[in-house]
């Protein structure tokens, strides 16, 4: 298993192009959405300035944009040349499979945060002490496992034609309804009561609690640990019933 995962990772640092996207597109979108905002308006219902929240929203939209974009396509094209039927061969387990790919989509996540937050502290002057620094980039990339899990399972439940526009409308969605584009403090309270379970709100929350000097709500961790064990569970389970069809 340890091969596949430097296999994997080495595979992943020499995608150029896709890791010039993963890194770059969030910064980007960090830079046009808060370009026009004052440093120090708030949200509303928080303490944290438009800068800083979408900070934390971009580096975790980028952080999901890199695990689930490429991880979904990546295992429906593989399934269709046939480099898992070759694994199938070896005694790798399920669970091992799904471990490596997770491991290598989390090493294009650390990048991608790092630079939103260089970004957003040279250009719209974002200040934190270094345990929030520090405390954030763990958090985020320790986060993003849980749709690293997710885009495996999406790569074997989805055929290669069908896996971009299945993941696209996914990706989009839970980002939305997440609150990662906007805050949930502007939905209705019926959809305001919704977002508050799905894991990109819990992920957003992680940050932003941090953001604000405290821990991580015990209830947000929980989620998201929660989703993580469903995703992975369902993309090990993918996987195996993905075998006995060969």
């Amino acid at each position: 298993m340890n091969t596949l995962i430097k296999l994997e990772i080495t595979r992943t640092l020499r995608n150029k192009k896709f890791m010039f996207f993963s890194v770059i597109y969030p910064s980007a979108l960090y830079l046009l959405i808060s370009g026009s905002q004052n440093t120090t308006d708030k949200i509303g219902g928080t303490d944290l300035t438009f800068p800083a929240f979408f900070m934390v929203s971009m580096a975790s939209f980028g952080a999901i944009t890199a695990v689930l974009m490429g991880n979904s396509e990546k295992i429906a094209k593989e399934r269709e040349k046939g480099w898992v039927r070759q694994l199938r061969l070896t005694a790798l387990p399920g669970r091992g499979y799904v471990l490596a790919k997770i491991a290598s989509a989390a090493v294009v996540t650390l990048p991608c945060i790092v630079v939103v937050f260089l970004v957003a502290a040279t250009v719209k002057d974002v200040r934190f002490d270094a345990w929030q620094w520090l405390a954030l980039t763990g958090a985020i990339w320790a986060g993003s496992l849980c749709f690293a899990a997710l885009g495996v399972a999406i790569g074997y439940l989805a055929s290669g034609d069908a896996v971009r526009p299945i993941t696209m409308i996914i990706y989009f969605g839970l980002s939305i309804l997440g609150g990662l584009w906007m805050p949930t403090t502007t939905f209705a309270p019926w959809l305001q009561s919704l977002a508050k379970w799905l894991p990109t709100h819990a992920y957003a929350a992680l940050g932003q609690a941090i953001e604000a000097g405290n821990a991580p709500d015990a209830k947000d961790v929980a989620v998201l640990a929660a989703y993580f064990l469903l995703f992975a569970g369902g993309a090990a389970w993918l996987y195996r019933k993905d075998t006995l069809k060969a």
